[in-house]
């Protein structure tokens, strides 16, 4: 007990009948009933009922000033409710308290936004009043949430062997791939710190200085854009690094720690057991458009070139005979096999800038042979014919027809075969997309995901992980003409390594084919985190970096403190690092992290509350020997 309070507001129990209380919080909601006052009090844990007795002057005529927020002590007998009045929906719905004393510790101006009922209110009064705005229920829980999330991977870590150790927030400028946050040295004139993009080069120290495995609830700082799953200016990692160690042994080692988080906060959800999916990067482009699928959604996507190669459909059979590269992909959508949602697809490629989606849909044959609602009559000029013909070239009646212009121009035989090869059915529909997969496939994984949510295909209540791996090691820069890396040039190729030291100039095709050890892990479409095997051999790193065309001194420039250790025993070693934010978003069911965190900023990196970034003193530039050198303005057309 303190002079405060003696329990907390959401720890009262029908045990605590009878006894004598004294509570401290938030005056949370107010209601008169017919001469009784009740007031709800909320504190961090929960809400008790107060009720307020006329007979009790004092308390009550102090209980009749007091608005929303006002912050108040009482004493008084904890009651059990009657029969109607118990609230079922609260923890401490058996009990009230009335109320003998009552001290008003503090008082609340009118509101800016309110805190009982969390209406929807503009982002900018939240942020600017983001310490009424954590007062709110769900804003609460969903921080709450988080700090019981950390702590239970703290935990989990521990036991699994890992050691936590802080690595600087002062570091070195480096290209990571975002804009660093600089910080100008005092003492070293014209010269910058900078935060850390990720703690990376520390990390990868740690496993060369013998410490085995290393963790840390690591802040990350990236002068970028806001994104829905990603704050500008900071967010938080999981980071994770182990030593000698192959991708199969760090995988081990967190899907243990992720999907016991995950069970352990799913309240009710199902998670994927582990050992979790293994997708190759290829695979998952081609079969869900995407390389951070969302594995509730059933659809596969499969190609389907030859079905259309020299068909009636001139559209893409001219496409595929003008160009080797291009491809036909159908997207499968089960129970979509009706004419109003084509067409609805249609119009939504059409709003996303593509000439349309050629799409065919399957019923059943019209044996009484009248019309259908395409004018098709018994469905011969739409893909039915009088039958197929089998794999010992039999023919067979074919009970289920295909509906549709591509339907029409492609005949029954090919349009027997595609359903065939997709297994679709009765009231079943496909779509179509055609042309080089590089630049159609992030359109076609869209109208996956449009196709599986429309038909309401998502699976409900269950978190789906997958791992992506088999990243590609190098790609073409069309641009400059030259070959560049994929995505993490610190990853191990994976390849013999003989073989790579021994590449060349003329081995374009060859180096565009390796992949890397490099892989995703992947939950419900949000990608948790990226990891890979690194590097660890600098003959093996200057080659990289020498196939991208960076020479040596650059390496040796760039990352000298990291390469210079290797130069002294690296052992083999890898790692990743899942985003705290995206984990705790995917937990508490929100689309946007700005509900999971703090103090975050706003869309155009502005902290609202605190006022940041902000003008400082003319004397503090000086010490800094900075000048700020205003932006030109640009001139009118």
């Amino acid at each position: 007990m303190t002079r405060f309070r003696s329990h907390r507001c959401g720890e009262l129990r029908k045990s605590h009948v009878g006894e004598t209380v004294r509570l401290s919080g938030w005056v949370h909601r107010k209601r008169d009933h017919g001469g009784l006052l009740f007031i709800d009090l909320r504190d961090n844990d929960g809400l008790t009922q107060l009720v307020f007795d006329p007979d009790r002057a004092a308390a009550f005529g102090l209980a009749e000033k007091v608005r929303s927020e006002f912050v108040i002590m009482v004493e008084g007998a904890v009651v059990a409710r009657t029969g109607e009045t118990v609230n079922p929906n609260l923890p401490t719905g058996d009990i009230e308290v009335a109320v003998a004393s009552m001290e008003v510790l503090s008082e609340a101006q009118d509101l800016p936004l309110p805190v009982f009922g969390e209406p929807d209110y503009p982002e900018d009064i939240r942020l600017t009043y983001r310490f009424l705005d954590l007062r709110r229920e769900t804003l609460h829980a969903n921080i709450l949430l988080r700090s019981k999330i950390i702590a239970d991977i703290r935990r989990r870590m521990t036991e699994a062997g890992f050691n936590e150790f802080q690595t600087p927030i002062l570091t070195a400028s480096s290209p990571e791939g975002a804009r660093d946050f600089l910080v100008p040295s005092r003492m070293h004139p014209g010269k910058f710190y900078a935060l850390p993009q990720a703690p990376q080069q520390f990390k990868q120290l740690i496993m060369v200085a013998g410490f085995d495995r290393y963790f840390q609830i690591a802040p990350c700082f990236r002068d970028e854009d806001a994104r829905a799953d990603r704050s500008p200016g900071e967010f938080y990692q999981l980071d994770v690094e182990m030593s000698f160690v192959e991708q199969d042994d760090v995988f081990s080692a967190i899907e243990p720690v992720l999907h016991g988080l995950f069970e352990k906060f799913a309240n009710g959800r199902k998670v994927s057991p582990y050992p979790f999916e293994r997708i190759p990067y290829a695979d998952a482009m081609r079969k869900y458009g995407s390389d951070k699928p969302d594995l509730r959604n059933p659809i596969e996507m499969q190609n389907v070139t030859d079905h259309f190669r020299g068909s009636g459909f001139k559209v893409f059979a001219g496409l595929i005979e003008k160009d080797p590269k291009v491809e036909v992909w159908a997207i499968p959508a089960p129970g979509g096999g009706n004419r109003a949602f084509c067409d609805r697809m249609n119009s939504w490629a059409q709003g996303e800038g593509q000439p349309g989606l050629g799409y065919i849909f399957f019923r059943e044959r019209d044996h009484s042979g009248g019309g259908d609602e395409d004018g098709g009559g018994s469905g011969a000029g739409y893909g039915g014919g009088a039958g197929v013909r089998d794999e010992n070239g039999d023919l067979y009646p074919e009970m289920i027809f295909g509906a549709g212009p591509v339907a029409k121009n492609i005949g029954p035989d090919r349009t027997a075969a595609i359903r065939a090869q997709l297994d679709l059915k009765e009231g079943d529909a496909v779509f179509f997309v055609a042309g080089q997969p590089a630049k159609f496939t992030s359109f076609a994984g869209a109208a996956r995901t449009r196709i599986g949510t429309e038909l309401g295909l998502v699976e409900e209540g269950v978190f789906k992980f997958c791992w992506i791996v088999d990243f590609p090691m190098f790609e073409w820069n069309e641009d400059e003409k030259k070959i560049d890396f994929s995505h993490n040039p610190f990853s191990m190729p994976n390849y013999p390594l003989d073989r790579f030291l021994a590449l060349g100039e003329g081995d374009a095709d060859e180096i565009l084919g390796i992949t890397a050890f490099q892989y995703d892990i992947v939950c419900n479409g949000v990608e948790l985190s990226s990891g890979a095997i690194r590097n660890h051999k600098p003959d093996v790193m200057y080659k990289a970096f020498g196939i991208a065309g960076y020479d040596k001194s650059v390496v040796e420039t760039k990352f000298g403190g990291m390469l210079n250790a290797f130069k002294y025993g690296a052992p083999p070693h890898g790692g990743l690092a899942p985003g705290i934010d995206r984990m705790v978003m995917l937990l508490a069911g929100v689309e946007n992290l700005r509900e999971v965190t703090m103090f975050p900023m706003n869309q155009q990196a502005q902290d609202l509350l605190m006022q940041a970034p902000s003008e400082v003193e003319p004397k503090q530039l000086k010490e800094l020997h900075i000048r700020v050198v205003p932006p030109l303005e640009k001139k009118g057309g």
